[in-house]
């Protein structure tokens, strides 16, 4: 009977219910997909850096702080280089740039680069001085007082730039003889003038100029070439007054009458004059032995240095003087 009874006793099943966790959702696997990947690129950035020549990691940052430059000029930071070696050429010894380019020798493409600035420096130039002779040209013409003494102001373009004299005549000299007090007049003519070259870029060479007539005691005393540099200066300070700033003016010097405009007759009244030149580039570099193209857009000095100096032409020797 006991046996009985425990057979049909009946078979209880417990089911438990677990409390479930919050639903998560798959943002947090996208999130660490872009950690692992921005890791990873990292890494590899830090790789590239490390085995990349200290040369190409120069040029690389001069791309970026002047990509006009290295487009023009080429060299490193243009995109030449095709290794990551260190030297980034054949030689593997080197631990400063490419060394496929001679450092010797500076490419051709880079010296046809450099004429080609200057080509379109001395255009920049050219268009520049011929409407500042334009502006001056129509000065003249619309104002009553100048165009009264228009006789007496010549302009001309000349290979070192805008050539603006103003010359003496008969009966209407600049300065009295022997002295370096503007006229009223001439004053009037150089504060217009120098209003008109106050915004041009160009800097500007001025001369004073007396006619073969001996001053004074000649070598001895006060002579033309101190009376010249005198009405040079008392016409700077005229142009001063126009408000041409200081550093516009390249040079103020006395001629005396060493460079003639009528050599036919020395002592004529045209020879005394007032010259004011505006510079272009070239003509400024040679002169004031400056460099013709800004420093901002030159070659490196550290390539530029190495470049072989070009021998200079033996002369032969000079014929007879006819």
């Amino acid at each position: 009977m006991a046996g009985d009874a425990k057979k049909l006793q009946p078979i209880i099943v417990k089911r438990v219910k677990k409390g479930g966790h919050a639903v998560h959702g798959g943002a947090w696997k996208i999130a660490y997909a872009d950690f692992v990947t921005a890791m990873m690129a990292f890494f590899l950035l830090m790789w590239l850096l490390g085995s990349t020549a200290k040369g190409d990691l120069q040029g690389i940052a001069s791309h970026f702080t002047m990509p006009l430059k290295v487009s023009l000029m080429g060299g490193d930071g243009s995109g030449n280089s095709t290794s990551i070696l260190t030297g980034g050429g054949k030689d593997l010894t080197k631990s400063d740039g490419d060394t496929a380019r001679s450092a010797n020798v500076i490419p051709a493409s880079r010296k046809m680069s450099v004429e080609q600035m200057k080509a379109e420096i001395a255009k920049q130039d050219s268009a520049r001085i011929a409407n500042l002779q334009q502006k001056i040209e129509d000065l003249i013409s619309k104002n009553p007082k100048l165009a009264e003494f228009g006789s007496q102001i010549k302009m001309e373009i000349t290979p070192d730039g805008l050539q603006i004299q103003i010359v003496d005549e008969q009966n209407r000299p600049m300065f009295d003889s022997g002295s370096a007090i503007v006229k009223p007049y001439m004053r009037e003519i150089l504060r217009e003038i120098g209003a008109a070259l106050n915004g041009v870029e160009n800097r500007i060479s001025l001369s004073g100029h007396t006619d073969a007539s001996p001053y004074g005691n000649g070598t001895q005393g006060y002579s033309n070439w101190e009376l010249s540099s005198d009405r040079a200066n008392a016409s700077r300070r005229e142009l001063a007054a126009a408000g041409l700033p200081d550093d516009k003016l390249a040079r103020v010097v006395g001629m005396a009458s060493s460079t003639l405009m009528d050599e036919q007759f020395p002592t004529k009244p045209v020879n005394r004059r007032i010259t004011i030149l505006v510079l272009t580039r070239e003509a400024e570099s040679r002169l004031m032995g400056k460099p013709e193209i800004p420093k901002n857009m030159m070659p490196d000095e550290s390539e530029s240095a190495s470049a072989p100096e070009t021998p200079a032409p033996v002369a032969k020797p000079a014929g007879p003087a006819r």
